[in-house]
């Protein structure tokens, strides 16, 4: 089996430093030998030229057999220059490699095989052999470097992808990783950010809340502030125009002798108690009230059978009669001590 043949595992245990040492020794040794046997080649061939060759001519024997050895170098550059490509040239090239050899080797034999000597021509052929059997054998060992060098550098090259490949993966791992934590810190701000945002809203809904009820408890309280004073501010005038007018009422009514008047209160009593006297099962208003409570035919009357008349309280009762008394007395006129009508009138019992 020749290098060219040896298995794909053949080789593969060198490393491409070694491989790439063990191919420049083999090129600096065949160069070696090629350089050795061109040199040995002109010195043995050129005497043998030199005899058959024409008087005066004797100048140009060194020619053959350099244009012989030169045939030789081509061959074993362009066989390397191949072998390092992966490519065969075909059958010309080992027609040329042969047929150089070849000629080489009957050169170089030539002169000893003329003159019948065996030694000589077993001396005279090492150097044409060596150079054809290294010619051959450095393109076989030059094909297998050159395939086990491009075993190792596809190796190389898928591990280098390979490498790469799993950087890039790496990195879009990492890539990947990074987004998913940036997405997922950007989506934990905007949660962040709606929840600040809701509570915000929610405290300020709960203010304008508190605020428009607070508004609203203003304006009621406004309201009934307001409604009070409009009620206050009636009752006075209603009380004002009362005590107007039982004070002109008390004015206008003739004096009488006070037992016609005692007679007469004890008379109208009666009648107003029998035609006038409200009913106790229900609570007058108040300006009702005061009309009742002010009504000169009811002087006679108690607190208590006022405040059962008009249904409202003892104490509410007491401070109406005591304020028609104060405005009685601020309003009715003296007569020399005596006491008028209206306000012996309005000498209640207590």
């Amino acid at each position: 089996m020749s290098a060219a043949e040896e298995p794909p595992g053949f080789l593969d245990a060198l490393s491409l430093g070694q491989v790439r040492a063990s191919e420049r020794t083999l090129a600096a040794g065949t160069w070696a030998i090629t350089a050795g046997a061109v040199l040995f080649s002109v010195l043995t061939v050129t005497p043998l030229v030199v005899r058959v060759t024409p008087p005066g001519w004797a100048w140009t024997a060194p020619l053959l057999p350099l244009v012989v050895d030169t045939a030789v170098v081509i061959v074993v550059r362009l066989d390397a220059v191949l072998a390092r490509l992966g490519g065969d040239g075909g059958r010309w090239p080992a027609v040329l490699r042969w047929m150089t050899g070849l000629m080489t080797l009957f050169l170089n034999i030539g002169d000893s095989a003329l003159k019948g000597d065996p030694v000589g021509v077993a001396v005279h052929a090492v150097a044409p052999l060596l150079l054809i059997v290294t010619a051959e054998a450095g393109r076989a060992y030059r094909q297998a470097l050159a395939h086990a060098v491009e075993r190792q550098e596809r190796s190389r090259a898928q591990q280098q992808e390979a490498r790469e490949r799993r950087a890039r993966e790496e990195r879009e791992r990492e890539r990947q990783a990074r987004e998913r934590e940036q997405r997922a810190a950007r989506e934990h701000a905007e949660q962040m950010e709606r929840e600040r945002f809701e509570r915000e809203a929610a405290v300020r809904r709960e203010e304008r809340e508190h605020a428009y009820r607070v508004r609203c408890e203003e304006l009621a309280r406004e309201d009934r502030r307001r409604e009070e004073e409009r009620e206050r501010e009636e009752r006075e005038r209603r009380q004002r125009a009362e005590r107007a007018e039982a004070a002109r009422k008390a004015r206008e009514q003739p004096r009488a002798p006070a037992v016609n008047a005692g007679k007469g209160a004890v008379k109208g009593r009666e009648q107003r108690a029998v035609n006038g006297a409200p009913s106790a099962s229900r609570k007058l208003a108040e300006d009702e009230a005061r009309a009742f409570i002010g009504d000169p035919a009811n002087a006679d009357r108690s607190v208590r059978q006022l405040a059962e008349a008009t249904g409202w309280s003892v104490g509410w009762v007491s401070a109406r009669l005591q304020q028609l008394r104060d405005q009685d007395t601020a309003d009715a006129p003296g007569t020399d001590g005596a006491i008028a009508p209206d306000s012996a009138a309005q000498g209640v019992r207590a």
